[in-house]
């Protein structure tokens, strides 16, 4: 059985499929009652993803502020998997205000990690989020009998965002209204959109 957990409103939804042999494709879609303009920003500036990681991983920044977002910043910062400190380090790859970029893991506990951040114009003042994270554990075969307890707390760590974002931006954008003025051509169908983070 895969490890999906597919909701019924196909744009706020969380997938985890298996995108190659030992790849994983990581899907995260959220409608926001607010304007793509007022909500890049916020997700472009390293300094708030503290605020969208549970308490418990510690989250650290640790490259001095601030930090300038473009293609080629690397961010430095420290998390806690049960209670094990561990050092990350992420590239800017894409950046493409205000409709997306990409963050690469340089050094870190993935042996992949490319993260691609999309933001979809709506109508009304709303936005549609998108997360595409393609991810690899490390260890081969040994690595991959952790598989379901990694996609477990990367389940865990997603909804908690989708929380704190609902929490902080106010509560869903009404979809019915969104659905007359979506971009041509968009569908939130996962192979309609076939370039995962490359």
């Amino acid at each position: 059985m895969l490890d999906t957990a597919i909701e019924p409103d196909p744009t706020n939804q969380l997938t985890i499929e298996p995108f190659t042999a030992g790849t994983w494709h990581l899907i995260a879609r959220q409608r926001i009652a607010v304007d793509r303009d007022r909500l890049f920003p916020f997700f472009a500036d390293a300094a708030n993803l503290g605020r969208l990681t549970p308490k418990e991983m510690h989250f650290e920044i640790l490259t001095p502020a601030p930090i300038v977002m473009r293609v080629g910043t690397l961010i430095d910062y420290q998390i806690r998997t049960w209670g094990v400190p561990m050092q990350w380090r992420t590239e800017i790859t894409e950046w493409n205000p205000p409709l997306e970029f990409v963050d690469v893991q340089l050094r870190g506990p993935y042996a992949e990690w490319v993260h691609r951040h999309r933001f979809i114009a709506l109508g009304n003042r709303a936005t549609l989020m998108e997360d595409h994270v393609r991810f690899r554990l490390p260890l081969g075969p040994l690595g991959a009998v952790a598989g379901p307890v990694v996609r477990r707390q990367l389940r865990r760590i997603f909804a908690h965002r989708r929380a704190m974002v609902a929490t902080l931006f106010g509560p869903p954008a009404d979809a019915a209204r969104d659905a007359t003025v979506a971009p041509p051509g968009y569908s939130a169908s996962p192979s309609a959109h076939p370039h995962p983070p490359r």
